[in-house]
């Protein structure tokens, strides 16, 4: 779809505010820089973001040999952003302030069946409602609610298309949540928001080319290529986790046989550790959880059966990394979401031994393969900021109306953007 002049103002107020929360304070000249804007459109778009309250001005700074330069800030209490994480054994939420910084967390534990929509939907509700109360925060400060749901989705029309682990198809899942929720809603899924979370505060922040590798009950690979999101023509790319790894091996949710995540994702580990010790104390056949974290344990205490798990694990994920380092020539592949997290150092070291018996030696030699360093939930990061590009492209929508309605009609005020009295969802896409 052709890009309007809309869009590309959206985009470039997006970045522009981007790089103000990455590197506050800064100036103009250091945006300009950054972004490859002109100086110029720079000016203009910091005007908007200050008519907003988004940012502040904080002062000067000196310049050799010209005039003080004028320095911007985020203005943190401007909004409040929420991101919802919604995997196959959790809902994950957190507040953040518009620095991103997180003012509230809830979860909500999703028991084996207990995954049909309507069910997700409450548990998603009662978790927002949750972190609006720990944080008293206003509803009019709340400028919009990102939400993160594993599988293929829509982001325009707002459905979960295909979930496979939980056997969904064509979900109305924002028109759902709309009916509880009564902020402005975007959907998404795991794989964007985890990469967009590490291009704006992780191991992509400043690298062209990136894979991120989530690591959960599903897994996949969020694609950051010549330093922005890479969606696919069908916002599809990064279904690795559906990539055959074993000819006619393990039968995967999605109706293969063989596909990685059956090998790696928390299943797949349960499988490895039930093939090799049917009867280990390690395993808690109904909680991935539970036995993805004694596993953790008992691979620091230098349990035989631990290390030879996550060894087995890391030879099939080590050759899966290998064909996406083969394929993308990334700068760095990123170990993210809750497994990798609590498999930790020990995962990545066996990992980087066996990416390096099956990745060919010059791309491999170009990349780096790391953890992930954010310290707070990933995807609830990147699900927040798709909430902020909503809102960025919502100011851009109501100026336009602004311009042909009589005085007062405008849904913005002096103190930023108005709440919605109705409950409302995005239905046209931010510009990521």
């Amino acid at each position: 779809m052709k890009r309007t002049s809309r869009d590309i103002r959206t985009a470039n107020r997006y970045e522009v505010l981007r790089q103000i929360i990455a590197e506050s304070p800064t100036s103009r000249q250091e945006l300009a820089a950054a972004t490859g804007l002109s100086l110029a459109t720079v000016a203009t778009l910091v005007g908007e973001l200050l008519d907003l309250r988004m940012i502040t001005e904080v002062g000067f700074e000196d310049s050799a040999g010209g005039r003080p330069r004028g320095l911007v800030a985020v203005n943190a209490s401007g909004g409040a952003l929420i991101g919802v994480d919604i995997a196959e054994t959790y809902v994950h939420v957190e507040l953040f302030d518009l620095a991103l910084g997180v003012l509230a967390r809830a979860d909500e534990d999703l028991r084996p069946g207990d995954s049909r929509p309507e069910q997700v939907v409450g548990h998603v509700a009662a978790a927002v409602g949750a972190v609006t109360a720990q944080a008293g925060v206003e509803a009019a400060r709340v400028l919009g609610v990102g939400v993160s749901v594993p599988g293929q989705v829509d982001r325009d029309s707002g459905v979960a298309e295909y979930a496979p682990n939980w056997d969904w198809h064509d979900v109305p899942f924002l028109d759902l949540l709309a009916e509880h929720i009564a902020y402005p809603l975007y959907l998404d899924n795991p794989l964007r928001a985890g990469a967009v979370a590490e291009l704006w505060f992780g191991a992509a922040r400043g690298r062209g080319d990136t894979v991120v590798v989530n690591l959960g009950t599903g897994v996949g690979a969020g694609l950051a290529l010549g330093g922005g999101l890479h969606r696919g023509v069908s916002n599809s790319a990064g279904e690795w986790g559906h990539t055959t790894l074993v000819l006619d091996g393990r039968l995967c949710h999605c109706g293969n046989h063989g596909c990685v995540e059956t090998y790696v994702g928390a299943p797949g580990i349960m499988q490895n550790l039930r093939e090799l010790s049917p009867r280990s104390a390690l395993l808690h056949p109904e909680d991935q959880t539970a036995t993805i974290d004694a596993l953790a344990l008992a691979v620091a205490a230098g349990d035989p059966v631990a290390l030879k798990v996550v060894r087995d694990t890391a030879r099939y994920l080590g050759a899966g990394i290998s064909d996406l380092i083969n394929l993308l020539n990334p700068e760095v592949v990123v170990l993210s979401s809750w497994v990798a997290a609590r498999l930790g150092v020990p995962l990545l070291d066996e990992v980087r031994r066996a990416v390096a018996r099956h990745a060919l030696r010059r791309p491999l030699a170009a990349t780096e393969i790391v953890l992930s360093p954010i310290p707070t939930d990933p995807v609830s990061l990147g699900a927040a900021t798709f909430a902020l590009e909503g809102a960025l492209q919502s100011v851009g929508q109501r100026q336009g109306t602004a311009k042909i309605t009589t005085r007062g009609t405008a849904k913005i005020t002096t103190k930023g953007i108005a709440p919605r009295t109705t409950p409302t969802r995005s239905r046209t896409a931010p510009p990521s």
